[in-house]
């Protein structure tokens, strides 16, 4: 009888330390994506079901046991589970690093002759610079010095100068539409869906914004569009 006294008292006190082995810990953590801090990433601690948002520095906080999975998502970020261990408990911060989604280029069907143009045909020098509809005309308008007298008194060449800056600007709005579909505008820069179309006027104007379009730099545009957003939520805020 006292054996089994004994196995029982052994049994309770192994339990014990078991249960206190997963004690319960708010930790620290932070999100980056490359060596940028990444603000709206959701996280979910699939054992709880709790789930919280990392803040404008990619840092965020939650109660997890080892063991316990943690779910980082972002509409351009690819999905990450992390389980926690033992270290994570003891560290810091808890630093998660996540990747951007890759852009999947839309198929493009080439002919039998998409090769011949007139750089291939000898008709125009291979390199030379390509001016747009636009830039043509300001070129046309300004090729000669009587041309350039004349246009600049008519004001044709500021027209169509004015008129080349429009073509630009359209050409990044449709590169921002490709990048970021509306519910990015509505749900992670909480920008009003009436207001979007001057919120991507906004951005377009900025040039640092501007220069991450045309050189295809998604990270850096997903960068600088948050910080815009925050602006633009500011400004619309004062014009109530």
């Amino acid at each position: 009888m006292r054996q089994n006294n004994l196995y029982i008292v052994f049994l309770f006190f192994v339990q014990i330390s078991i249960g206190q082995s997963k004690v319960s810990k708010e930790i620290l953590g932070q999100v980056f994506e490359q060596s940028t801090q990444v603000e709206g990433v959701n996280i979910i601690n699939n054992t709880t079901q709790v789930a919280t948002v990392s803040d404008e520095n990619g840092k965020f906080s939650m109660v997890v046991r080892e063991g316990d999975v943690l779910v980082f998502s972002a509409v351009n970020l690819n999905a990450l589970k992390h389980r926690i261990t033992a270290e994570d408990l003891g560290d810091i911060v808890l630093i998660i690093r996540m990747s951007a989604k890759e852009v999947e280029l839309k198929e493009v069907i080439v002919n039998d002759n998409a090769n011949i143009t007139a750089e291939n045909l000898g008709i125009i020098p291979l390199g030379q610079k390509k001016y747009t509809p636009a830039e043509r005309k300001i070129y046309t308008a300004t090729s000669t010095s009587v041309d350039k007298v004349l246009n600049a008194i008519s004001g044709r060449t500021s027209m169509l100068k004015k008129e080349a800056k429009v073509e630009k600007k359209e050409m990044l709005f449709r590169k921002m539409e490709y990048l970021f579909e509306e519910t990015y505008y509505t749900e992670r820069l909480k920008i009003p869906s009436e207001h979007i179309k001057g919120f991507q006027l906004y951005c377009v104007d900025n040039p640092e914004f501007s220069l991450s379009l045309n050189t295809k730099n998604k990270t850096m545009s997903m960068f600088l569009i948050t910080g815009l957003a925050q602006e633009y939520l500011t400004i619309i805020e004062h014009e109530k």
